[in-house]
């Protein structure tokens, strides 16, 4: 099907992380209960895996998510949000948007977790909670695809953009919750990267190109008066 061809080939990113997520999600599968959970703890980017191995935490994480019944909503999600923002943005500025709002949103939101814990407002456990998945960058992609749409689609799906993301927030927010508020906001930060950024925006006098190229219009000279 070319179609199909053309399609994963505008998005190679997007198919490149999915078929990944598609991997360690068997894995997940097909492993005993004690060594899945062990998998899931030791890529996490938890405050006891951000400390002792930072690097490979932050990027390993997005790789992996808990629940591998969970897959095939994550792919609609990824070709919806995804692949739509890669092809319109390119692989390269749409790597930079969800990646850098995947490692901001995670560091953000374990700090939350941090002060949390040294305020005894939560368990010194939570140094280990299991803290992988992909939806700090669907947020951010969430985000970037508002100045996709033209309004008034625009307006409606902002709309429901923000109450999908806000309502969590608003009733007893988790870590999570916040990091995605964070992701969400990167991705609305990311207009310049996108190609609205530069469209130019239509001339207040109404002057089109070619006349403010010809300059303005020389000064009308008066005429002297005739003699009678």
């Amino acid at each position: 099907m070319t179609w199909a061809k053309d399609w994963v080939g505008s998005s190679p990113g997007t198919h490149i992380w999915l078929l990944v997520i598609g991997i360690t999600s068997l894995v997940i599968a097909a492993a005993s209960e004690g060594l899945g959970q062990f998998l899931v703890h030791r890529t996490s980017s938890n405050i006891h895996e951000l400390n002792e191995h930072p690097l490979p935490s932050l990027l390993i994480s997005g790789f992996w998510i808990e629940r591998p019944e969970s897959f095939l909503l994550y792919a609609v999600m990824f070709e919806l949000l995804h692949a739509n923002v890669e092809r319109w943005t390119g692989t390269a500025r749409w790597l930079l948007t969800v990646g850098g709002a995947h490692i901001a949103a995670t560091l953000a939101s374990q700090e939350l977790v941090l002060l949390a814990i040294e305020g005894h407002r939560l368990p010194r456990s939570m140094t280990h909670v299991v803290d992988i998945g992909v939806s700090y960058g669907l947020a951010a992609a969430a985000g970037v695809l508002t100045y996709r749409l033209r309004p008034p689609w625009r307006y409606g799906y902002l709309a429901g953009v923000l109450v999908f993301f806000g309502i969590p927030l608003l009733t007893g927010a988790t870590f999570t919750d916040f990091g995605h508020a964070i992701a969400l906001a990167m991705g609305f930060a990311a207009w310049p990267l996108t190609p609205a950024a530069a469209e130019e925006p239509p001339p207040e006098d109404g002057t089109g190109p070619a006349d403010r190229a010809a300059g303005p219009p020389p000064e009308q000279r008066p005429e002297s008066p005739q003699e009678r």
